[in-house]
């Protein structure tokens, strides 16, 4: 025996279906791809191409910690 949802519990299962993320992740990938490449052409051993896969990974810890750096100097 199965028990059909009601009008209510159709519609709230129907708004948590339209509800997602937003494009964040976009702009959070191509900053990725552009790190890569400004740290990957900077890099000249192994060490440093190892380094750069990890900075790239994590530009915005960088770039909010200059910021703030920036900030702290005025």
């Amino acid at each position: 025996m199965t028990i059909e949802p009601t009008l209510a519990e159709q519609q709230h299962q129907k708004l948590q279906v339209i509800r997602h993320g937003g494009g964040s992740d976009s702009v959070y990938g191509i900053g990725l791809i552009g790190a890569w490449v400004y740290y990957f052409k900077r890099a000249t051993t192994t060490q440093e191409r190892i380094q750069a896969f990890f900075k790239g990974l994590f530009w915005p810890a960088f770039l909010v910690y200059e910021l703030f750096v920036f900030l702290g100097k005025k």
